[in-house]
C-alpha cells in the first residue's frame, strides 16, 4: 500500500498588499493640523507656511513600515485656511464683495449641450456686468472726491467754511487751486488711487494664486488625452473626438471630460491679466471723463483762453480707448483646454498705460486757466449714474433670456430657479454695488452739509449726490418689507415642518422613553437645517424685488429730477410723509449697511477669531477662478487643487501598489473631488474618495450645474476606485449626493443618527450633542465606511508575494 501523499502546504491568510494612506482636507473655517490628526506633535511633509502637508511625527516615514499599521491608513492632513483667511489684510476684502459675487455669476450657467455661442453670449455678458461694477465703483469715488468735495462744497462758502482743510480750495482764497478745473484736477487723485490699490492688489494676489501650475501634461494619458472613456460619464466619445473649444464648451462629438477636470482650468492667468488691463483701463478712463468732460463742457459754453478742439481731442481719445476696453472684454473668455500660458504682454502694459496717460491728459487740460468758470450745482454726472444702472438692469434681463434658453435645451431638475440661479445672483452683485457706492455718497453728502439734508433745498448748503441714488435708497426700506412676507412663511414652515418632525425622532429611537425637550430640540434643528434648501427662492425673490424697485427708481428719478422728499411735495400728507419717511429711513440704512462693512473689515484687522469667520465667507466664494472680475478676491483652488493633485500624484506613483483614500469635509470635499478630476485616469482608478458634510450636490450641484450637476457627479462616480458620502439630516450644509445610476451605485451613506443616542445610557452617562455640520470623524459610520473603501481598494495577495514585493517597492511620502 502506497504511503499516503503529503498534504498540501497551507496557503497563507491573504492581507491588503502595501502601505495605505489617507489625505484628509478640512472644511470652511479651517483647521490646524494638530486637530485633524489628533496629535499634539505633527511635522510638516510637504509645502509652506500657506498651504502644507502634515503628518503625526511618528507616521513620518510610515510608508517603509507598513507592518505597524495592519488595516489603518496612514494619516496626513492638508491645511489650506491660509489661503482665504491667514492675515489681517484680508479683511479688507469684504470691500471687493460685490465683485466676488458677479464672478459667482459666470459659473452658475445652467448645463449645455452643442450651444457653443450661447455659453460664449453668457460670459460676455457676465464679464460686461462685472465691468459696470468698476465703473460704478470709480464713479462713486469720483462723485465724493469730485462733485461732493472738488465741486460743490470748495465752492460755496458755507460749506467751505465749515471744513477749513478745504479752504485752499476755496473760491473766496482767489488762490491757484480755486478755479474749478484744477480743484477736480486735484480731486481726481483720489478715484486714481483707489483704481491703482485694485490694480495692485490683482497684480499681487495675480502672482501668488494664479502661478501654481496644475499636472504637466505628460502626466495625462497619452492615449486618452482628453479623459474621454465612460469612467467619465455615460456615452462619451472616443479618443480622437475634437477637443473643446476656447471658452470651455464642447465642441460636437468632443469627449466628455468633465471641466474641472480639463488641465486649464485651474490656470487661467491669461484670463485674469487681460481682465485686469481692460478693468484697470476702464477705471482710469471714468476719471478722465469725469475731469475733461466738465472742462469741455464748460468750454463749449463759453468763449475762453481754451480751444474747444483741445477738449474734443481728449474726449475722442477716451471714447477709443473705452472702444479697445469693450473689445477685450466681449472677446472669447477662459481657455480651459490648455492652459493659458502665452500673456499678450503688449496688451496688459500698454491698455492701462494709454488710459493712465489720457488721464494726464485730461488733467492737463481741466488745469489750465479759466478766469470765467465758477462750480455752481452738481457736476453733471446725473446721467452717468443712470446709464449704468439702466445698463446693468438691461444686461441681467439679457442674461436671463440666455441662461433660460440654455436650460430649456438642458434641463436638470435641481438646478435653481429653473436656469436663472445665475442672472439673479448677478442682479444681487449690482444692488450690492450700489448700497456701497450710494452709500457713501450719502453719508459724506450728509457729513458735508451739516444740519442740512442735500438735495432737499432747506438749508442746505450743497445740492447732495444724484438724486438717482436717493431714490435707490428710498427703495431699500420697500424691499424690506416685501422680504417679511417669505421670511414668515418659511418661519411657519419650519415651526410646521419640525411638529411633524417630533414623531418621527422617536421612533428613531424607540424603544427609549420620550423626553418633550430632546424630541422638540431635535426636531427643530433637523427642519432649521432644511431652510438651506430655501436659500433658492428667496435668492430668486429679492432679486427680482430689487429689479423691478430699481426700474422704478431709474423712472422716478428720471421723471422728477429730484429726490423723492421733494418730489412727492403737494401729493397730499400720507403721501408726503411717506416719501420723507423712505428717503431719510433708505438713506440711514443704505449708510449703516457701509459702515458694518467698514467695522467688520476693522474688528476682523485686530481679531483673529473675527477674521476666521470672515474668512468662512471666502472659503465659499472665492472656490471659482476669477473668469469674470479680475478685482474679485483671489481663488484659492487655484492653490489647493494642483497641491492635492500633485500629492496625490506623487504618491500613488511611489508607492505603485498603495492604496489611497481623500478624505473632505465640507468643502474640503468640493476641493477633493476638483482634484481627483484632475488626476490622469491611471492615477484616478487608484483613488477612494470619501465625502462628509459634503455640499457638492446640495449646493454645487443646484448653482453651478455645469461643473457639479447631475452629469458630472455620475462620471465621478464611475472614474474613481470608489466613493462614499456621509450626511445628516441636521447638517445645514451637506446632504446626499444623489448619483443617478442603474444599479444603485450606493455611494450615499445616511441619514446618520444624530445625536448618537436620545438620552443617557451607561455607556454614554452624559447627553449626546447634537452634531450637525461638525465632527463626522467621531461617528462610527465614519470608520466603517473608511475601512470599506480600503477593502475595495484591494487587492488581496499572500503574504509572502506581498514581502517580495515590498523588497522594492518601499519609499517615502515626503514627494
Amino acid at each position: 500500500m502506497a504511503p499516503a501523499a503529503p498534504p498540501p502546504p497551507a496557503t497563507p491568510s491573504p492581507e491588503h498588499t502595501g502601505s495605505a494612506l489617507e489625505l484628509l482636507v478640512h472644511g470652511v473655517g479651517g483647521a490646524t493640523p494638530q486637530e485633524m490628526l489628533g496629535d499634539p506633535r505633527t511635522v510638516r511633509v510637504t509645502g509652506d507656511t500657506t498651504a502644507a502637508v502634515y503628518r503625526r511625527t511618528e507616521d513620518a516615514h510610515g510608508e517603509k513600515h507598513p507592518e505597524r499599521y495592519g488595516n489603518e491608513p496612514v494619516a496626513e492632513a492638508y491645511c489650506w485656511s491660509g489661503l482665504t483667511s491667514g492675515n489681517g489684510s484680508r479683511a479688507l476684502w469684504l470691500l471687493l464683495l460685490p465683485f466676488m459675487v458677479v464672478n459667482l455669476a459666470h459659473w452658475m450657467r445652467p448645463t449645455a449641450t452643442g450651444r457653443t455661442r450661447a455659453v460664449r453670449l453668457y460670459g460676455v455678458l457676465v464679464r460686461l456686468v462685472a465691468l459696470s461694477l468698476t465703473v460704478l465703483l470709480t464713479a462713486a469715488a469720483c462723485e465724493v472726491a469730485l462733485d461732493l468735495l472738488a465741486w460743490q462744497c470748495a465752492g460755496a462758502d458755507a460749506c467751505a467754511e465749515r471744513r477749513s482743510w478745504l479752504g485752499f480750495l476755496s473760491e473766496r482764497q482767489d488762490g491757484w487751486w480755486s478755479q474749478p478745473g484744477r480743484r477736480l484736477a486735484l480731486a481726481a487723485l483720489v478715484p486714481t488711487a483707489l483704481v491703482g490699490l485694485l490694480w495692485y492688489l490683482s497684480n499681487r494676489t495675480w502672482s501668488a494664486y494664479e502661478s501654481q501650475r496644475p499636472l504637466d501634461g505628460k502626466d495625462f494619458d497619452e492615449d486618452d488625452p482628453f479623459g474621454a472613456a465612460a469612467a467619465h460619464g455615460p456615452d462619451a466619445p472616443g479618443p480622437d473626438a475634437p477637443g473643446p473649444d476656447a471658452d470651455g464648451s464642447p465642441r460636437r462629438g468632443a469627449p466628455v471630460r468633465p471641466a474641472l477636470g480639463r488641465p486649464g482650468f485651474w490656470y487661467g492667468r491669461r484670463l485674469v491679466a487681460r481682465l485686469r488691463a481692460a478693468h484697470t483701463a476702464a477705471g482710469f478712463l471714468t476719471v478722465a471723463a469725469a475731469v475733461a468732460g466738465a472742462a469741455a463742457r464748460h468750454d463749449r459754453g463759453a468763449e475762453g483762453p481754451v480751444p474747444r478742439i483741445i477738449g474734443a481731442a481728449v474726449e475722442g481719445g477716451i471714447v477709443l480707448c473705452a472702444l479697445v476696453v469693450l473689445w477685450v472684454v466681449c472677446r472669447r473668455g477662459r481657455s480651459e483646454r490648455t492652459r493659458d500660458t502665452r500673456l499678450d504682454g503688449a496688451l496688459i502694459s500698454c491698455l492701462p498705460g494709454s488710459a493712465l496717460a489720457l488721464l494726464a491728459l485730461a488733467v492737463l487740460y481741466a488745469s489750465w486757466s479759466r478766469p470765467d468758470w465758477q462750480s455752481s450745482g452738481t457736476l453733471p454726472g446725473e446721467a452717468t449714474f443712470r446709464f449704468l444702472a439702466l445698463g446693468q438692469g438691461v444686461l441681467v434681463v439679457a442674461l436671463a433670456v440666455v441662461a433660460r434658453g440654455l436650460y430649456r435645451r438642458t434641463p436638470e431638475p435641481h438646478t435653481v430657479l429653473y436656469g436663472l440661479g445665475g442672472p439673479a445672483v448677478a442682479m444681487l452683485a449690482c444692488a450690492l454695488g450700489g448700497v456701497m457706492t450710494g452709500g457713501v455718497a450719502q453719508r459724506v453728502a450728509d457729513w458735508l452739509d451739516g444740519p442740512g439734508t442735500p438735495g432737499m433745498g432747506r438749508e442746505a448748503d450743497i445740492a447732495g449726490p444724484p438724486v438717482l441714488l436717493s431714490w435707490q435708497a428710498s427703495v431699500i426700506p420697500v424691499l424690506l418689507l416685501l422680504l417679511l412676507v417669505p421670511v414668515l412663511v418659511l418661519v411657519v414652515r419650519t415651526a410646521r415642518t419640525a411638529r411633524r418632525l417630533g414623531p418621527v425622532v422617536e421612533a428613531e429611537y424607540a424603544p427609549e422613553e420620550p423626553d418633550e425637550g430632546r424630541t422638540r430640540r431635535i426636531a427643530r434643528i433637523r427642519a432649521t437645517a432644511a431652510l438651506t434648501d430655501s436659500a433658492p427662492w428667496i435668492v430668486g425673490v429679492v432679486s427680482a424685488a430689487t429689479l423691478l424697485l430699481g426700474a422704478g427708481a431709474i423712472a422716478g428719478s428720471w421723471y422728477s429730477d429730484q429726490v423723492p422728499g421733494r418730489a412727492a411735495d403737494g401729493s397730499g400728507p400720507l403721501l408726503e410723509s411717506l416719501a420723507d419717511a423712505a428717503q431719510s429711513t433708505g438713506s440711514w440704512l443704505i449708510g449703516f449697511g457701509f459702515i458694518l462693512f467698514v467695522a467688520g473689515g476693522r474688528r476682523a484687522y485686530k481679531d483673529a477669531s473675527a477674521r476666521r469667520t470672515i474668512g468662512i465667507l471666502w472659503d465659499v466664494g472665492t472656490f471659482w477662478p476669477r473668469a469674470a472680475h479680475p478685482f474679485a478676491p483671489p481663488c484659492y483652488a487655484e492653490r489647493a487643487v494642483p497641491d492635492l493633485a500633485s500629492r496625490m500624484s506623487a504618491w500613488t506613483s511611489t508607492m505603485p501598489r498603495g492604496r489611497l483614500v481623500i478624505s473632505g469635509h465640507s468643502q474640503g470635499s468640493v476641493l477633493a473631488a476638483s482634484a481627483v478630476w484632475q488626476l490622469p485616469d491611471a492615477t484616478r482608478r487608484r483613488v477612494a474618495l470619501l465625502t462628509y458634510g459634503s455640499p457638492l450636490e446640495r449646493l454645487y450641484g443646484r448653482w453651478f450645474p455645469a461643473y457639479f450637476g447631475a452629469g458630472p457627479l455620475l462620471g465621478l462616480h464611475r472614474s474613481v476606485h470608489c466613493w462614499r458620502n456621509l450626511w445628516r439630516a441636521t447638517d445645514p450644509i451637506g446632504g446626499p449626493v444623489r448619483i443617478g445610476a442603474d444599479p444603485d451605485p450606493g455611494v450615499d451613506r445616511g441619514p446618520l443618527k444624530d445625536p448618537l443616542a436620545y438620552g443617557r445610557t451607561t455607556r454614554l452617562p452624559l447627553p449626546e450633542p447634537i452634531l450637525g455640520h461638525s465632527d463626522y470623524q467621531a461617528d462610527p459610520a465614519f470608520a466603517d465606511a473608511r475601512a470599506d473603501l480600503l477593502a475595495e481598494l484591494g487587492p488581496l495577495v499572500p503574504r509572502q508575494t506581498e514581502a517580495r514585493t515590498q523588497k522594492g517597492t518601499s519609499g517615502r511620502s515626503s514627494g
